[in-house]
């Protein structure tokens, strides 16, 4: 596995010198946002988690290559090209195998992270159960890598268009522990509110390092989400953005859209019927997230 794998020299030097990491996806890059947008943002993301004194390291495969951490040329190429495939833990073999370029979701960054022994991930917001789910059977891979890779995720909860009560449900059945950040709410991803409850509310991103840190001592296996709600001036109103997603949906099943595509086309029809509102807010919060979950890392590494 080591041979398949390419460390950026910002992050070999972090582990070498056992310096907090923070593990990125790249399907944010490729899948979540427009050009130019998507690049300002993740070069922006780096560079609030060097800011909280830890080092960024964004995963994607390229030209069949593992990368733990991108250089500004790898960036430039998941955020411009169309054919950049979104992967998850089943797409990384036949990405390899077959030199593609491939954009990882929370399930595959999951995987390379812990491969390269990074305990903290920050995304936007995680998959989870589908709408619609007695139909189509679609739970994202995301729920089962948190169930059983030891990552720690910091998120602004669940995308908001999916079941939020089912992957709560599913969270809670395979063990794995829903943290707010100083909420006793589990936030919706465009906004603070969803009136479903988190497992724990903890105040400092100390309190959050000791948790994980003990949870993985303790040889108990699997993720943690940290749910980290979206900064209040950021956050759009909760019935705007519900009618807005349900419109979207209902445009999703009507063109048949399915899968691992649902969800790039969701965002798209987001950003067009809200006027971008709902871009500004995904910058926001994965902003919001990146400082949050450097400051976690910090922390975690001290315990080591």
């Amino acid at each position: 596995m080591k041979k398949l794998i390419d460390y950026s020299p910002e992050v070999k030097k972090a582990l070498k010198l056992n310096r907090p990491i923070v593990a990125l996806e790249s399907t944010i890059i490729s899948h979540g946002m427009p050009y130019p947008e998507n690049l300002k943002t993740a070069k922006l993301i780096e560079d609030i988690i060097r800011k909280e004194k830890a080092t960024p390291a964004t995963m994607a495969i390229i030209n069949g290559r593992i990368k733990i951490g991108l250089t500004e040329t790898e960036l430039e190429i998941l955020a411009k090209e169309k054919d950049v495939i979104k992967a998850s833990r089943r797409d990384i073999p036949y990405l390899v195998s077959m030199k593609k370029n491939g954009a990882t979701t929370v399930s595959a960054t999951m995987i390379l992270a812990s491969l390269a022994k990074i305990p903290v991930f920050v995304t936007g917001g995680i998959g989870g159960v589908h709408r619609g789910v007695d139909e189509t059977m679609d739970i994202s891979a995301d729920l089962i890598e948190l169930a059983q890779t030891n990552v720690a995720v910091v998120c602004a909860g669940a995308k908001s268009v999916l079941d939020l009560p089912r992957t709560l449900e599913f969270l809670e059945t395979h063990g794995v522990p829903v943290i707010g950040y100083n909420t006793d709410e589990l936030p919706a991803f465009y906004t603070r509110e969803s009136g479903l409850k988190v497992d724990y509310n903890l105040a400092t991103a100390k309190d959050i390092a000791n948790l994980i840190h003990t949870k993985w001592d303790l040889g108990l296996k699997g993720g943690l989400v940290i749910a980290n709600p979206i900064p209040r001036e950021d956050a759009l109103e909760s019935k705007y953005i519900h009618d807005i997603i349900k419109k979207a949906l209902d445009e999703a099943r009507k063109n048949g859209i399915q899968g691992k595509e649902v969800t790039p086309f969701l965002l798209s029809k987001l950003k067009h019927l809200t006027d971008g509102k709902s871009l500004v807010a995904n910058i926001a919060l994965i902003k919001n997230n990146a400082q949050l979950g450097a400051k976690i890392a910090v922390e975690y590494t001290k315990l080591l």
